[in-house]
């Protein structure tokens, strides 16, 4: 039981790592994408592995029920004759040897099989397994970015920063408009209507507004970092909602220097599905 309970294990987390990775975009929530086609390898090994293990126990199975077959009884190791007086097995003893005939009720090596089970324990292991095949965890949202402090974004330099273009409203990401607000003494960003895409994260703090925010992976969700921006002048959306915000600077602080409130004054906030390349500070695909 324990081989078939382990064949088991491994077939299912294949089959989750697939379904995630290869029937769907499940994946996403977890690793970025390029990950991909590891998780699909990984996936297929784990149910190759998986059903090799499993035609192994039952060959190993089906070879001990013929041992103990009516061709020639096997006991604890050695086949008996039936060359005994009336026909009954027969094989020396010697009266000083201890017995090592396996009894019922000997343990483990009566017999010279494993009669013990799985523990019970051990078949929680099937709850994860089981969980990315029928019920996959959600991706990291704003719990996540409510308990961590904003990623401090990289700094340019001061003729790194090009014009901007003329489109209005323009489409900007969080990390790009936090450098153009603290960081381009040419204000350009100044006067500008400019849309970000994020989701829902309440400020916490008690005073006005509410955080627009993405959540950035380096290469899995363990070293998940965020970037916000606050919005004001809108009522707050429902946490992790993804939302299209736009609006011009808040104007709080000197314009170009640290001191320089990274936030927005919203003219509007519309309801958006969630990207497919949520964890990267990206425009949206399509923008």
């Amino acid at each position: 039981m324990k081989r078939f309970a382990q064949a088991g294990l491994l077939v299912l987390c294949g089959l989750g790592l697939l379904q995630a990775s290869l029937l769907t975009d499940g994946y996403l929530r977890y690793v970025k994408e390029g990950m991909r086609p590891l998780l699909i390898v990984s996936g297929a090994v784990l149910v190759v592995l998986g059903a090799v293990e499993a035609w192994s126990a039952w060959r190993a199975r089906a070879r001990d029920a013929g041992d103990h077959g009516p061709g020639g009884r096997v006991h604890d190791g050695r086949e008996h004759a039936s060359d005994g007086p009336g026909g009954h097995p027969y094989a020396p003893h010697d009266d000083g040897a201890d017995d090592t005939h396996g009894h019922a009720g000997e343990g483990e090596g009566a017999h010279g099989h494993d009669h013990s089970g799985v523990p019970r324990v051990a078949w929680l292991l099937f709850l994860p397994a089981l969980s990315l095949l029928f019920y996959a965890p959600p991706a990291l949202g704003s719990y996540t970015a409510a308990r961590e402090a904003p990623k401090a974004v990289a700094v340019v330099d001061e003729d790194g920063f090009g014009p901007l273009p003329a489109t209005s409203p323009l489409p900007i990401t969080l990390t790009d408009f936090t450098q153009r607000v603290q960081q381009d003494a040419e204000q350009a960003i100044k006067g500008r209507t400019v849309r970000m895409t994020g989701f829902v994260t309440p400020a916490g703090d008690g005073r006005e507004g509410w955080y627009l925010t993405r959540i950035l992976l380096s290469c899995c969700a363990a070293d998940a970092q965020s970037v916000k921006v606050r919005v004001y002048g809108v009522h707050a959306p429902k946490a992790d909602a993804w939302v299209t915000v736009t609006g011009t600077w808040h104007a709080e602080g000197a314009l170009g220097t640290s001191s320089a409130a990274v936030a927005l004054d919203a003219l509007g906030v519309e309801t958006v599905e969630r990207p497919t390349n949520g964890y990267t500070d990206a425009l949206p695909i399509g923008s």
